[in-house]
């Protein structure tokens, strides 16, 4: 269960991502993926962290599209992704273990975006997403609400996710 919430909270958060304010659909180019939407007015993302929150997006499209050398390269070396109680210390751990099953799990779902905001000070950014994921494990369907806090650094003209925690559970 682990696993499926982390894919979950990866899914919702990161591949569904609208790359500017303005915008508030993004379509996944995957075999069952629809269009995923964020409500009217559930974006708060000023025009200083729209390059901060496109690396969000490229993050969570990457995973779902199984493109790791792009996760790589949008990851700091030495990120710290918290999920479900446990913690991964680096982009190499994290590609060794849960990126893989994130991508598997990623594939057969649908996620929609329910608020976003963004915030950048100086060379740090961060970008807290709400979203709900659509599955199914074990032939049912499975609804979870998800919510993902990312932190990056921007290096010369390039932002790298420095942090990530994801969160979330089962929609009643």
């Amino acid at each position: 269960m682990k696993t499926t919430a982390i894919s979950l909270v990866v899914a919702l958060c990161l591949g569904c991502a609208t790359t500017n304010a303005q915008q508030t659909q993004s379509a996944l180019a995957q075999d069952d993926h629809r269009p995923a939407t964020a409500a009217s007015g559930s974006l708060d993302v000023p025009a200083a962290a729209q390059a901060a929150v496109a690396v969000v997006e490229r993050f969570g499209q990457a995973l779902v599209a199984g493109d790791f050398k792009t996760v790589e390269s949008l990851l700091d070396a030495d990120v710290l992704i918290l999920e479900t109680g446990g913690a991964e210390n680096s982009r190499e751990e994290y590609l060794a273990h849960h990126a893989i099953s994130d991508a598997q799990f990623l594939k057969g779902t649908h996620s929609e975006i329910k608020r976003r905001r963004a915030r950048t000070e100086g060379d740090l950014a961060w970008v807290g997403t709400e979203s709900e994921l659509h599955a199914s494990k074990d032939g049912k369907p499975l609804t979870l609400l998800s919510t993902e806090t990312m932190v990056l650094h921007k290096t010369g003209a390039d932002w790298r996710i420095v942090h990530i925690h994801w969160s979330s559970r089962p929609k009643r």
